[in-house]
């Protein structure tokens, strides 16, 4: 759908981060502005304590002011890191993942690494779909019903909605 994700009514909302969860642009910036500082403190102590998250990889924070149980940040991947499209879809479901752990029954993601991460929009529309495909063939009996992609940009728009017509 093509909206706001912080005006999603879902249990949880995925952010587009980088590894150090360092959340200054893009929409990890706006997810923290929102939310507060509470979320860049929690962030802060994750990374402190456990290292960076990988690429391919989520990790959960609360959500501040934000009306959510949970901001999940899923680390995908930069153009050239190589395996782009698998990379990124590790990191959805893997945030997938940690919200069915929260008991979400719901959860809103972004276009994540095709903005400031530059992937190309052909290789996300791609692995967003295979992402929730994946997760709805391998988890039928999952909490975590309803996977929602929010977008925001017509190219990534158009390249899902194109992806779709070719996988139908």
């Amino acid at each position: 759908m093509q909206g706001d994700l912080l005006a999603e009514s879902v249990d949880a909302i995925v952010n587009a981060a980088n590894g150090m969860l360092a959340h200054g642009g893009g929409v990890a910036g706006i997810i923290a502005r929102a939310a507060g500082p509470a979320l860049q403190a929690e962030s802060d102590r994750i990374v402190r304590d456990h290292g960076p998250v990988e690429t391919g990889s989520a990790a959960a924070t609360g959500a501040g002011r934000l009306p959510f149980k949970a901001v999940i940040h899923a680390v995908g991947p930069r153009l050239g890191d190589g395996d782009e499209e698998a990379k990124l879809v590790r990191a959805l479901l893997s945030s997938f993942r940690i919200a069915d752990a929260l008991a979400c029954a719901s959860l809103s993601f972004p276009a994540v690494s095709s903005g400031i991460f530059a992937v190309p929009v052909e290789t996300c529309a791609r692995a967003y779909l295979a992402a929730v495909r994946t997760w709805f063939e391998r988890q039928p009996g999952s909490r975590l019903a309803r996977i929602r992609l929010c977008m925001r940009d017509r190219p990534i728009i158009g390249a899902v909605l194109a992806e779709m017509g070719a996988g139908a």
